[in-house]
């Protein structure tokens, strides 16, 4: 029994281990994490983000690092962007740079995350 743990505990370090950083596509639940202080800016268009609505939009900028990455925060983006019908799209594509950051694809539910 105690040779089987031992076991375990090797494979799951060995496959850490073969994990590259940057490897994993960004997920649904941290575009959501990074843009949900938005939506208030996102669904009136009025006035400016927030300085956390910022925070966030640059987060999103730091963990999309790789092209795979940026694709997927892309079409998770999309997809929230989506599930907001009052979204204004006009200040969905001014969000990064009244925030001042620079993201390599649009706030859009209307984005080609293929390009």
């Amino acid at each position: 029994m105690k040779g089987v743990i031992i076991s375990v505990f090797v494979v799951l370090a060995m496959v850490q281990f073969m994990v590259k950083p940057g490897q994993a596509a960004v997920s649904c639940d941290e575009v959501n994490e990074c843009l949900a202080s938005c939506i208030p800016y996102l669904t009136s268009g009025v006035g400016n983000p927030t300085a956390q609505c910022c925070g966030g939009v640059g987060k999103l900028q730091k963990i999309a690092e790789t092209t795979a990455d940026k694709q997927a925060a892309c079409n998770r983006v999309k997809q929230a962007a989506a599930r907001i019908p009052s979204i204004k799209e006009d200040a969905a594509s001014s969000l990064p740079a009244k925030c001042n950051v620079q993201i390599n694809y649009p706030i859009s539910k209307n984005t080609n995350c293929q390009e």
